[in-house]
């Protein structure tokens, strides 16, 4: 029987295939076996709504920055001859002959945080992160980099504005730290041990905590790690928007053990638009001296409880004076505020207008009283600084002349402004101007106020020699001092 030639040559490309199939289908088996994986890899990347922690991280990070400072400080190792040593001293003189003259002031050179508040360059930090700084840069996010002037900064909330000189930057939002609720999380950015971008998170441990740091505390507690480094940043909530800014931790060994502080954001809302206008803040003055009301003491004055601010002292001329309050009264209510505590007076005072008339509650021999007192300024230090500069212009802090430092110092003129302290290594150091010297004139100008004294330094240009003339003692002089460039 003859073969179909055609049906031959398809039982023949059947065969090849089948063979072929074979042959892949064993190669597939053994590669398979071979190089089979050691984990599942997902097609798929987590959405950012499944941990809302990623999101505000990646929202706020870029709004945080990193501040370099550079200062001034007295060096240890310096001797100095006019405190216990001289010539013959055999201990200066064998660090004279091992290490020769020292010199008496080094830089050093810190780290920080802050984060942006408005996209035209506006910088939120705290003050210890640029005290004495001679100067300081801000880095971003992206690695740029820039010179900071300081705008303004308040020691006693430890809060400082800064300004670089750029525009389109991404911004925080503010939140109302007074709704923040104890238990709530909370999440820290900053620049911890110098290591950029940081995040940290905890949830809010307490609030209205008194922890020393000056007569205004009333930080926010949490327990997110906060390191050195970390002060001056953001804490934020879930929203991610600045419910405090990092300020201090608590701690032993210099590492986070899981208590951290942090200025309410709401206590800097009232302070920065100040920090902005004037470089410095303006706060009431009451004219009291208080002390905590304790268990002991509220029973010796018979009261109901413990609550309120005990009166020590009362200043002479004083508004409280004026308004007839007297040491032993206990103030339980200012302005229609309950005076829970001593610590809760002195904020409710600061942020009184001046000039107002406050309604003063008071226990007096254990019966309701109720007083009105016309706030003053608190008169206090006000760092001089430039307004065209990142640095001090002259390096010294200043206060009004009162009749009382007058006296004091012994100055028969009482116009002028009182030098409150020289930074070492200053403009105004080198000049020889001294803490206690009154300042009559700047620039053949009369000085007053410290205002007077601003504006008498605001048209000096950098390296340009300012005159003034002080008084010192029963002495009246003039110097020269040349602000650095």
């Amino acid at each position: 029987m003859q073969k179909n030639p055609r049906l031959k040559a398809w039982l023949i490309i059947l065969g090849i295939l089948m063979a072929a199939g074979g042959v892949l289908t064993l190669a597939a088996v053994r590669t398979s076996a071979v190089a089979a994986p050691l984990w599942t890899e997902s097609r798929q990347a987590p959405a950012l709504s499944s941990s809302p922690w990623v999101a505000v991280a990646k929202e706020d990070t870029p709004a945080v920055v990193n501040i370099s400072t550079t200062q001034v400080v007295k060096n240890p190792m310096a001797l100095d001859n006019g405190e216990g040593s001289g010539p013959g001293d055999p201990f200066q003189e064998f660090f004279q002959h091992s290490f020769g003259d020292m010199p008496r002031t080094l830089q050093t050179h810190s780290l920080g945080s802050g984060f942006i508040i408005r996209e035209d360059g506006y910088v939120v930090t705290n003050n210890h992160v640029v005290d004495s700084a001679t100067d300081i840069t801000v880095k971003l996010s992206d690695g740029r980099q820039f010179p900071a002037k300081i705008v303004g900064r308040d020691e006693k909330t430890d809060l400082a504005l800064l300004k670089i000189d750029t525009k389109s930057l991404p911004v925080l939002t503010f939140s109302d730290s007074d709704k923040l609720a104890v238990g709530e999380p909370v999440m820290a950015i900053g620049n911890a041990f110098g290591l950029e971008g940081t995040v940290t998170t905890g949830i809010v441990s307490a609030k209205g905590r008194v922890i020393g740091e000056g007569p205004y505390d009333n930080f926010i507690q949490t327990d997110a790690s906060i390191n050195p480094g970390n002060s001056g940043g953001p804490l934020v909530n879930m929203a991610g928007h600045v419910v405090g800014i990092n300020a201090a931790i608590f701690s032993q060994s210099g590492g986070s053990v899981g208590i951290g502080f942090a200025i309410p954001i709401n206590e800097a809302k009232s302070i920065l638009p100040e920090l902005q206008a004037k470089g410095h803040v303006t706060r009431g003055w009451l004219g009291v001296s208080i002390q905590p009301v304790t268990p002991e003491l509220a029973k010796a004055l018979r009261l109901g409880d413990n609550k309120g601010a005990l009166v020590a002292q009362v200043m002479p001329k004083s508004p409280a004076a004026k308004a007839g309050v007297k040491a032993g009264d206990v103030i339980v209510e200012y302005e229609g505020q309950t005076v829970t505590s001593s610590s809760d007076l002195p904020r409710l005072v600061a942020s009184t207008p001046i000039g107002k008339s406050a309604t003063v509650k008071v226990l007096r021999d254990s019966q309701p009283l109720s007083l009105t007192a016309q706030i003053t300024e608190l008169s206090e230090p006000q760092q001089v600084a430039s307004a065209d500069s990142n640095r001090e212009k002259l390096g010294m802090a200043v206060q009004p002349l009162t009749p009382a430092l007058a006296q004091q110092l012994g100055v028969p003129d009482r116009t002028g402004v009182v030098v409150a302290g020289v930074k070492d290594g200053s403009p105004a150091a080198e000049a020889g101007i001294q803490a206690g010297d009154v300042i009559v004139q700047a620039n053949r100008q009369p000085v007053r106020s410290v205002t007077d004294l601003r504006k008498a330094l605001a048209g000096q240009k950098p390296s340009d020699a300012t005159l003034l003339q002080i008084h010192r003692k029963d002495a009246s002089l003039f110097v020269a001092v040349t602000a650095r460039g």
